[in-house]
């Protein structure tokens, strides 16, 4: 052999270029799955790195090929792979004290650490109740609304995590199940168009058009329509007449409004309790304050899951004559939370200046937890005074 032939024979490295090239030449043209088994990734595997350390660069394009097929969900052991990812994202991205995912903002301590909406809300109200500074339930550092802020990547995170639909078991991803629930789902509850008319009907939508086909509603006579029409109309009056009301207040000649900030204090007992002021305010000339209570001044409002807030209205000005009044109590143009308005009527006195302790009409004990994390409630007071 000449010393071309042998040149050209010792250029592909020797030894390793033809150990390499063996199995490479032993493949058959089916793929992976046809040459070896189990025994072929590792061969291809070496031969890789042989022809990464020959060419002097360890992440080879090759390599990483490999690394991808043999980790990828095509693989026997992608699937199951997958599926333990999934159920680690979901113990990572939990919050810290309920342990559940969460189901709309999410906020992280300084040490990252997450907390859904719910919980951080309730753990900013029971401190203040306590009259403690709020901490977090993993590191104890300091917890607030201005020390926390949300994360976003884990609620984008969160909501591409599969959730279980609650009425056909089959899963979606979290930002899609909201509206299979409410308009796609065969098995959603559904109501019969006829309950307008007294059919209580409730079932599976996918039984809905056999069950309004078969329905009696529509044959029933007049006079058991009208029974069913009255007492519809009696639950509708109740609704319209508050709307009634405010309309004949606004109709007053002297009418005021303000907008009112409670702070809280703590009372001078053995055991302190926790109790909201207004500065003095001026409504219609006079002198006002407001003052709020947690659970009618509850011992430990902190134990109780039910959170309720009322309030009092206290005339601070001397008058020449009885005063009746009309007054309300409503969210502020800032806040967010959610409140019934209920109208109230008192007549006021020098002698009797304050009025008992009202119910202030929020929705449910998550709106309540709320106000008592902010650092003050921010509301609006509207005064009706009745002219005879």
């Amino acid at each position: 052999m000449s010393g071309a032939e042998e040149r050209e024979a010792g250029g592909g490295g020797g030894p390793a270029a033809s150990s390499s090239a063996a199995p490479a030449s032993s493949a058959s043209p089916g793929g992976l799955g046809e040459a070896g088994g189990a025994e072929e990734p590792g061969a291809l595997l070496g031969g890789a790195r042989q022809h990464g350390e020959a060419g002097g660069d360890p992440d080879a394009p090759p390599k990483k090929r490999l690394r991808a097929a043999g980790a990828g969900p095509g693989g026997p052991e992608g699937a199951a792979g997958s599926v333990k990812l999934e159920e680690r994202l979901y113990s990572v991205l939990c919050c810290t004290v309920c342990l559940d995912l969460p189901k709309a903002s999410v906020y992280q301590c300084t040490n990252g650490h997450l907390m859904c909406a719910g919980c951080f809300i309730h753990l900013l109200a029971d401190a203040r109740l306590k009259e403690e500074q709020a901490t977090c339930p993993n590191c104890r550092c300091e917890i607030s609304k201005s020390l926390c802020c949300r994360n976003l990547a884990v609620e984008k995170a969160v909501s591409e995590l599969p959730s279980e639909c609650g009425f056909c078991m089959q899963q979606f991803p979290r930002s899609l199940l909201e509206r299979h629930q409410k308009e796609e789902c065969q098995d959603r509850v559904t109501q019969c168009k006829y309950k307008r008319i007294g059919c209580p009907w409730q079932g599976p939508y996918h039984e809905l058009t056999v069950h309004e086909a078969e329905c009696t509603h529509p044959t029933k006579t007049g006079n058991e329509l009208m029974e069913i029409l009255d007492e519809m109309d009696q639950t509708r009056k109740k609704e319209m007449q508050l709307y009634n009301s405010i309309f004949s207040l606004l109709s007053f000649e002297k009418i005021g409004y303000t907008e009112v900030q409670f702070r809280p204090y703590r009372t001078d007992d053995f055991i302190t309790r926790l109790y909201y002021e207004t500065p003095r305010l001026t409504v219609l000339n006079q002198t006002w304050v407001l003052k709020a209570r947690v659970n009618d001044s509850e011992r430990n409002p902190n134990l109780s899951c039910k959170r309720t807030l009322s309030f009092q209205l206290i005339l601070k000005s001397k008058i020449n004559s009885p005063m009746e009044c009309s007054f309300l109590l409503l969210e502020g143009p800032y806040d967010d939370v959610k409140i019934n308005p209920v109208i109230y009527h008192f007549v006021f006195t020098n002698e009797n200046n304050e009025t008992d302790y009202m119910p202030l009409p929020i929705i449910d004990s998550v709106e309540c937890n709320k106000l008592l994390a902010a650092k003050n409630i921010n509301l609006r007071l509207f005064i009706f005074q009745i002219q005879k």
